[in-house]
């Protein structure tokens, strides 16, 4: 019986790999798709925030005309959306259609007494067509609210008096401002609105709220606030369906705020009913504009690029500044950022992409796309048995059974929890597998072949570099095969795991160097146990720990930079056109071959594979950030590799250089 089974474990092993080759020629149609999608919308939207221009422009004498101006001036500048949200009492009276006053006020002006059974909001128009306009959507806004709004008047001027506090007067939301809308159009820009979940879902209120958007010729709208509009009232309205169904009528879409801690409630049902309708923005926050306009330019490149962003949303407020005694304008800045010396729309448009409507990508699925994802499933299976195979060589079969019955099961309950879990199986398989093989290569080579020359040892360290690195890349069409879907580029879902990614392989070539190189494990393992403990092995783990930790922290990001890390980055981005990762072409990549051409000769030298593994796995996590179009993924990673080269070759001679004079000067250092 245990013959038998060892039989079939033994050719399950050699029938991993060919599962593995069905599993790579299966993805790779699944990454044409990919890749036609991406390619489907290059048009890229830049929007400047309304309330921004009114903060700006309250600083000036003329408010109306500051208003224009800064208005032509973002036009000319390449800015052609203005986003505006849904009005209240605050806008209006910064724009100066109202004047909003409490019951004290009052009772000063009318030099009455101020009574304490009356703190009422009361609202002054600054004039009769502001009044003929706005009087109506205040009292359509408050009516749902059942507040009371009467007819006021003070010192000629036309007026309503709001039964309710203040406070509460001006949280209440109204339909955006008509003179603001006919102003913005007027200038030639398209409207982005934004639009709130406050107070209860009014389908006709929203109907006449999007109509009046499709005269504009509105095509995409932006939530403000925690939740989309209809999501407070979904149980009990099944708003949100409503909702869609009268953006799908008017032809809109809507658009997801890049990088929120958390997405906004019921946005990923919305975009479900939408048919995902949408396209990514980038926010710079009025702080942020204040950065140099070859920083910002660089920024809004890079989001474009390199993360699907189709809408860069501008904020800004003024500044004052003491030493020039005035109020700094920051429209300047912006003006500069995206023409010259900035010339951040310039080099969007040599990227490839053109100024215009951001619209979502045309997502290609071809009715065959669920049979080749079953077989990339079945590779996935392999891929990951085939590592756990290097470890429990005996438990190969079962482990392959064990996965296929699981996945069956995952595919019935949660198959988006099952592409996520052998998307990350795989990344974490190819790399691991890579690097022990590698640790093979170079023990069975060191092994028979100890007094190699310096040519044939780093001929053999630059094959094996190339092998590994082809092996630890086979993960990539199962990580965009698995993943091939509009979420993960939308980042309505993500990759799942990127912390395991980064220490699990790590871990598993420690365990394999580490108790793998002898008789037995158990053997290595007593060997590492009965090792005495000295103050240098403290000192060496306590290193490892702090810069495991560091490594890890690197890995999100929210991992702060080295001092000049920032500027070495952007000058690899604005020199190569797309840059590669530090970690691999200046560290890891090197040392793999540095690692290998020193273990040829000294077995020993094999711990610096624990290292070198990060190379491996990183190039993984490049293509594991679905939301980086894919042939900026591969570039990335094929620069990573010439690079690393190069510098491994430096490494090399480094290595030699010291390897020399060791030699020459242990001796008399010994004899001393």
């Amino acid at each position: 019986m245990y013959s038998t089974w060892k039989k079939w474990n033994n050719t399950t092993r050699k029938w991993l790999w060919i599962l593995v080759v069905v599993g790579l020629v299966a993805s790779l149609p699944l990454i044409y798709e990919r890749v036609q999608t991406e390619n489907s919308a290059k048009q890229v939207q830049f929007v400047f925030n309304y309330r921004s221009l009114l903060d700006i422009s309250s600083y000036q004498v003329n408010q109306e005309t500051a208003l224009s101006d800064e208005l032509d001036k973002l036009h000319d500048a390449g800015v052609n959306t203005i986003a505006i949200f849904e009005s209240n009492l605050d806008e209006l009276k910064e724009a100066r259609r109202i004047m909003v006053y409490n019951s004290q006020d009052v009772a000063e002006m009318s030099k009455t007494a101020y009574s304490a059974q009356d703190n009422a909001t009361y609202i002054a128009f600054t004039s009769s067509e502001n009044a003929e306009i706005y009087a109506p959507i205040i009292e359509e806004a408050f009516k749902p609210f059942d507040i009371e709004v009467t007819p006021w008047s003070i010192n000629g001027l036309e007026g309503l008096r709001l039964n309710t506090s203040p406070e509460d007067a001006y949280l209440k939301t109204l339909s955006p401002d008509p003179q603001a809308l006919e102003l913005i159009h007027s200038k030639g820009f398209m409207i982005l609105p934004r639009m709130n979940d406050n107070g209860s879902y009014d389908q006709e209120a929203v109907d006449k709220e999007l109509d009046l958007f499709a005269n504009y010729g509105v095509t995409r709208i932006l939530f403000d606030g925690a939740a989309v509009k209809g999501f407070g009232d979904n149980a009990d309205e099944n708003s949100l369906d409503a909702f869609a169904n009268s953006l799908k009528q008017r032809g809109m879409g809507i658009a997801v705020i890049e990088g929120l801690k958390e997405q906004q409630l019921g946005f990923a049902k919305l975009s479900y009913l939408l048919d995902y309708n949408v396209v990514r923005l980038h926010s710079i926050s009025d702080g942020d504009v204040t950065q140099s306009p070859s920083t910002l330019s660089d920024r809004i490149s890079l989001a474009v690029k390199d993360r699907k962003i189709r809408m860069i949303y501008l904020n800004a407020s003024p500044s004052r500044n003491p030493s020039k005694s005035m109020i700094t304008d920051p429209l300047d800045n912006i003006v500069h950022t995206l023409q010259e010396p900035g010339n951040a729309i310039s080099r969007v448009e040599k990227d490839g992409y053109s100024i215009g409507t951001a619209e979502a990508f045309d997502v290609v699925d071809y009715s065959w796309e669920k049979v080749a994802k079953l077989f990339v499933v079945l590779g996935a299976v392999a891929f990951t048995a085939m590592m756990i195979s290097l470890f429990l060589p005996s438990w190969t079969l079962a482990v392959l059974i064990l996965g296929l019955i699981g996945s069956a099961g995952l595919y019935v309950l949660k198959p988006t929890m099952l592409e996520q879990m052998l998307a990350l199986a795989a990344a974490i398989s190819a790399p691991t597998v890579a690097t022990i093989l590698a640790i093979r290569k170079v023990k069975e080579l060191g092994g028979a072949h100890r007094d190699m020359s310096v040519s044939r040892r780093l001929s053999h360290s630059l094959v094996l570099f190339v092998k590994t690195a082809l092996i630890s890349l086979s993960a990539v069409p199962f990580v965009v095969g698995l993943l091939n879907n509009i979420t993960y580029a939308l980042v309505l879902n993500q990759f799942r795991g990127v912390s395991l990614l980064h220490a699990v392989p790590m871990l598993l070539v420690a365990v394999y160097v580490f108790l793998y190189q002898g008789e037995s494990v158990l053997a290595e393992l007593r060997k590492w146990l009965r090792m005495p403990i000295t103050v240098l092995w403290v000192v060496i783990v306590a290193i490892i720990g702090i810069a495991g930790l560091y490594y890890l922290s690197r890995t999100g990001n929210s991992g702060s930079l080295l001092p000049g890390e920032a500027s070495f980055r952007a000058f690899l981005e604005n020199t190569i056109g797309v840059r590669p990762r530090n970690k691999e072409f200046l560290f890891a990549h090197p040392l793999f071959i540095m690692g290998v051409f020193a273990a040829l000769r000294y077995p020993k030298m094999l711990y610096i594979m624990i290292i070198a593994s990060i190379g491996q796995l990183s190039m993984v996590d490049t293509f594991a950030h679905i939301h980086t179009p894919f042939f900026i993924s591969l570039i990335r990673g094929l620069l990573g590799l010439g690079f690393g080269l190069i510098f491994g070759l430096i490494f090399v001679l480094i290595w030699q250089i010291l390897e020399r004079c060791w030699k020459k000067w242990s001796p008399l250092l010994l004899e001393k």
